[in-house]
């Protein structure tokens, strides 16, 4: 696998316009902030979104810090050998004080939403087991049924639960009335 440096992506000027920079991270991660010029197809929809890889144009796959980019690579390398991975990802890029583009508020990912509810809903579980009533292990042995429920369907109802909580929600546009004609007598 083929891996490319901040410092030589951004040294030759056109690189980013000679290849089609795809950012595998999910859309919220990428509307925090993302490369100039990079195209969101989250690592999960790479396999169902190949038409969206542009044919004769070298691919440069990046995530946050490239754990993600270098498992997409394996996907692709058989069908796409011109594909290369963002050292360091987006962290090396921000950290070599280049530009970002930034679509909206940062907040975390849903999927790191459910990580932290889980995992501080089953360390409740056990702690209260340990300290309070051993029944309190129930817990998180249904948050682990839950979390092997979520791998095998793709289905999450935690993730869906969070996914209406105010935080996650889009702001609604207020309908803005027009001012009322006003009869100014004189």
């Amino acid at each position: 696998m083929k891996e490319i440096s901040v410092s030589n992506l951004h040294a030759s000027s056109d690189a980013l316009h000679r290849a089609q920079c795809v950012d595998v991270r999910s859309p919220a991660e990428y509307a925090a902030g993302h490369l100039p010029g990079a195209v969101n197809i989250p690592m999960e929809q790479i396999e169902a979104r190949l038409d969206d890889l542009r044919a004769g144009l070298p691919i440069i796959l990046v995530c946050q810090a490239g754990t993600r980019a270098r498992t997409v690579a394996r996907l692709l390398e058989p069908a796409r050998p011109d594909v290369a991975v963002l050292s360091g990802g987006t962290n090396a890029w921000v950290k070599a004080g280049l530009p970002l583009v930034v679509n909206a508020k940062t907040r975390w990912s849903l999927e790191r939403q459910v990580r932290l509810a889980a995992g501080l809903l089953a360390f409740t579980g056990a702690a209260l087991a340990a300290t309070v009533d051993v029944r309190w292990l129930y817990l998180s042995g249904f948050i682990g049924l839950g979390l092997t429920f979520a791998g095998l369907t793709d289905v999450c109802p935690m993730g869906m639960l969070l996914g209406k909580m105010p935080w996650n929600s889009t702001p609604r546009s207020v309908p803005v009335t027009p001012p009322t004609a006003r009869h100014v007598s004189g």
